[in-house]
């Protein structure tokens, strides 16, 4: 589709630098654009590509603005701006209203009339598929799951039983919502299975990335809250909740029975131990390990960078040489006569 920049400035609340009559078709990146396409500028990383940038127009903040050769759309979060107006001019494929006839369908299910199932789908008895619903190729439901309006299920989503989608819920492909927990009691040397009676509520407006997993609560529900967006290749476990707006990044896995607040921000391949709380507005960085409830807002680290190989031996070398320097400060603090923090530790 083409459209007036001027008209992407009305409807998106931008000032407008330029001519309002430029039309637009696409979006691209600085670099690659042409003056038919739109571009943004968000990161500080890609200034120097604008002086050159052959776009028709730019989403970009008010202090860059007088370096733009182009149009200019102003913006006090072009990156979020951005994100609109490449909705509107690439939007997805209407889906085709009805059920592929390599579908099977439970005749006790529901469907709304409005709603899509591709072929090969799988729906179970007693599931309520909603209004403009759209169900990829492949999709397993199990029994008495609900989908709430405007969800998309890409292809090859397993759905299990019990489970329940708000409005506008997005799966992407591989995931898999509502699968048992690990759940086992120790018993005489050997493990008896703990089942798994809860299932999983997810709210409105969740992204849930391909090959996630879900698991069901033990006896109540795990629970994603409202605006919660997962990546691919995170694991949750049991029982856990997440605050609304939370966005956790790939390959992290959530132990069972945690509970994080809202508006968290979960950096790559982060692992929390289970039964912890951890408390609104907290940002987690990559490959940290969270072993402790956290109470207080802010950020949190725990992985180590990564270093020249040597380097990284030298420091390597000399942690596992801290106990030992630690026992021989010790030491001197005694024959000093100092009280040492290992005595005051044993009070």
């Amino acid at each position: 589709m083409s459209i007036a920049v001027g008209e992407l400035a009305v409807r998106f609340g931008c000032e407008l630098v330029g001519d309002p009559d430029r039309r637009v078709q696409r979006v691209a990146t600085l670099a690659a654009a042409d003056p038919d396409s739109l571009a943004f500028l968000a990161n500080p990383q890609y200034r120097r590509q604008l002086a050159t940038t052959r776009a028709g127009v730019v989403v970009l903040d008010a202090a860059s603005a007088s370096q733009c050769p182009s149009a200019a759309l102003i913006s006090a979060n072009p990156y979020a701006t951005y994100a609109r107006i490449a909705a509107l001019l690439h939007p997805e494929p209407p889906a085709r209203p009805g059920v592929h006839p390599g579908a099977c369908v439970d005749e006790r299910a529901s469907i709304d009339a409005s709603a899509s199932v591709g072929a090969q789908a799988v729906i179970g008895a007693h599931c309520r598929i909603g209004e403009r619903v759209q169900i990829g190729a492949g999709c397993v439901l199990g029994e008495g799951v609900e989908i709430g309006a405007d969800c998309l299920v890409h292809p090859r989503v397993t759905i299990e039983r019990g489970v329940r989608l708000g409005a506008r819920v997005r799966v992407q492909s591989g995931a898999v919502i509502g699968s048992d927990g690990f759940g086992f009691a120790r018993d005489a040397g050997g493990w008896v299975v703990v089942p798994q009676l809860g299932a999983v509520r997810i709210g409105d407006d969740v992204e849930i990335g391909a090959n996630t997993t879900i698991d069901r609560g033990a006896i109540e529900d795990t629970v994603i809250g409202a605006g919660v967006k997962l990546d691919n290749h995170i694991q949750i476990a049991h029982n856990v909740q997440i605050g609304e707006h939370t966005v956790m990044a790939a390959c992290s896995g959530i132990s069972g029975s945690t509970r994080i607040g809202a508006r968290c921000m979960i950096a790559g391949m982060v692992g929390i131990v289970g039964h912890l709380d951890i408390c609104d507005d907290v940002i987690i960085t990559g490959m940290s390990m969270v072993a402790h409830s956290i109470k207080t807002p802010g950020v949190y680290s725990g992985g180590i960078p990564a270093a020249p190989a040597a380097l990284w031996r030298r420091l390597a070398a000399r942690f596992r040489r801290s106990e030992a320097l630690a026992q021989r400060v010790m030491r001197l603090e005694r024959a000093a006569g100092m009280e040492s923090k290992e005595d005051r530790s044993h009070d």
